[in-house]
């Protein structure tokens, strides 16, 4: 491979990993600057590798202009703030695995190579292995026949982090080689596992993966296991393959398999392995020599920021089935404009609008409408069925039952109650008599108040705090007291309005804080238009 010796890399970050990445391109006589905010690193590295240049500030690599590639080795969690600088300061990015750890801020890297014109490349060493090479071309050639089944094991003991779980610090590499070999997307995945260790890390996860083609795989990867083990198993109808990347050789096996049917069941014709030769290749050389290729020709890297952000598509729905429990996590399906807190439950059959909020504890049952950009606040109730429109904000432990419905713009205070029924009994069954009650738009509920069924409380009216609810409220009413009297008039606002002395046949009021005006007559209030 024919390429620059210009000293033009700069590697931030010289810890564990680092080091194996400053040693090579050190070696190809490329490296220009190496980064690190431990003074006792930089001093290694200059007695390790002479001639180099030492900063622990990243800004200086960034102004630098005779460096044009960054070669990012830090902490997961500061991959995405790293690699954005590095772009926006318009240098190539060599940025080790994950691409980052939320899909929007991969998207937001790859848009920044994309528009800058950029070399954007992530740290998925495997695909650069001529084991992975080998059997990628088998694959592709068809040599194993239909692909049924692929599983991968990376194990170890230790070394335990706290930035990141296991599957953020293991499993990119395999759900990376999975989808190059497959050339596809999965449709489902789901991730169980355990924190054994510290509190809130994930120690050891297996991950199950669906493909479209049919193709099924787990991942199973640990920290916390006695022995290493690095191995990837491809089953196919004609043949069966095994990478063991920790074997001192022969790290390359294809079995012949068959499976003959007697009596129409299946029985297994086992075969010995065959050894498949692999050039003496170094991946990580190999992965760092790509890197230089590509800031010299300008040609995307195979692990560039696109395969990265596929990577973290499936590692991030795999964070997602790992938070609930195992759950099966469809890649495809439309995700919600709408937030849920992970303590939440949503039942089936719900409609909620973009912008709605749904925090800690709350239970929407079957059939309810919620409208956009509604919150619902703590601890809160939705029976089924229940309309509730838009810009609604429900506070701390409110249960609106079944029954209740509730225009735009409606707030209810913490803790109002809300009845369906007029007689309750426990050992009667009153679903049949359930009686509707219909808040309308603008209204305010106080806290604790109380707003007994069958009853229709008022455009913009106010209930105050504590009340007692039992007749129709109108439009407009400020009402309070147990039970709730009319006590005066409030304005669209929420300003209470004085109304003139009657003169004319209607009475007038105008708002003092924002100025509309409103005519009384009969007990009831009209906003006067125009």
């Amino acid at each position: 491979m024919e390429q620059s010796t210009k000293k033009n890399i700069a590697c931030i970050g010289a810890g564990y990993w680092g080091q194996n990445l400053i040693r090579n391109f050190f070696n190809l006589k490329v490296l220009h600057t190496v980064c690190d905010s431990d003074p006792e690193r930089l001093k290694a590295i200059k007695a390790n590798y002479p001639g180099i240049s030492l900063t622990p500030e990243i800004q200086e690599v960034l102004q630098n202009p005779e460096i044009q590639g960054v070669v990012i080795a830090t902490p997961a969690e500061t991959h995405y703030s790293l690699a954005k600088r590095a772009l926006i300061s318009g240098k190539d990015v060599f940025v080790e695995k994950p691409l980052a750890l939320k899909v929007s801020e991969g998207e937001e890297l790859t848009n920044i190579a994309q528009n800058k014109e950029l070399i954007l490349m992530v740290g998925h060493i495997l695909a650069y292995h001529p084991g992975i090479a080998t059997l990628k071309e088998l694959v592709a050639k068809g040599e194993l026949g239909k692909i049924n089944y692929i599983y991968s094991n990376r194990l170890n003991l230790g070394k335990f982090r706290k930035e990141e779980n296991i599957l953020w610090s293991f499993a990119p590499h395999d759900i990376s080689v999975i989808l190059m070999l497959l050339g596809e997307m999965p449709v489902e995945v789901s991730a169980s596992g355990g924190s054994y260790l510290q509190p809130g890390v994930v120690d050891v996860t297996v991950t199950t993966i669906r493909f479209a083609s049919g193709v099924r795989g787990h991942i199973f990867v640990s920290w916390l296991h006695p022995f290493k083990e690095q191995k990837l198993i491809v089953i196919g109808d004609k043949r069966m393959v095994v990478f063991d990347d920790v074997a001192p050789q022969n790290k390359l096996l294809i079995f012949e398999h068959k499976i003959d049917w007697i009596d129409r069941l299946p029985i297994p014709r086992k075969e010995d392995a065959q050894v498949i030769k692999l050039p003496a290749i170094e991946p990580l050389a190999e992965e760092c020599s790509q890197f230089i290729k590509s800031i010299a020709t300008r040609k995307k890297p195979p692990t560039d920021g696109e395969e990265g952000l596929r990577v973290l598509r499936v590692l991030e729905a795999c964070q997602e089935s790992l938070k609930y429990n195992g759950k099966v996590i469809n890649l495809f399906a439309v995700k919600p404009d709408y937030f849920v807190h992970e303590s939440s439950i949503v039942e089936k059959d719900t409609s909620i609008g973009e912008g709605t909020k749904i925090w800690h504890f709350s239970h929407i049952m079957e059939g309810a409408t919620i409208g956009k950009n509604c919150t619902i606040g703590q601890n809160v109730f939705i029976g089924r069925g229940v309309q509730i429109g838009d810009n609604v904000k429900i506070q701390n432990n409110v249960s609106v039952f079944e029954g209740v419905i509730l225009e735009d713009n409606v707030f209810c205070g913490p803790a109002c109650v809300f009845t369906n029924v007029i007689n309750p009994r426990s050992t009667i069954p009153r679903k049949n008599e359930f009686r509707p009650t219909l808040v309308k738009e603008g209204a305010t509920i106080g806290a604790n108040a109380t707003i007994i069924c069958g009853n229709t409380i008022g455009r913009f009216s106010f209930i105050g705090a504590g009340a007692v609810v039992t007749k129709d409220v109108p439009d407009f009413a400020l009402v309070y007291g147990n039970p709730a009297k009319i006590q005066g008039w409030v304005c669209v606002c929420g300003e209470k309005l004085s109304f003139s002395s009657p003169q004319k046949k209607y009475e007038q009021a105008q708002c003092s804080a924002c100025g509309k005006s409103y005519q009384k007559a009969a007990e009831k209030v009209y906003l006067r238009e125009g």
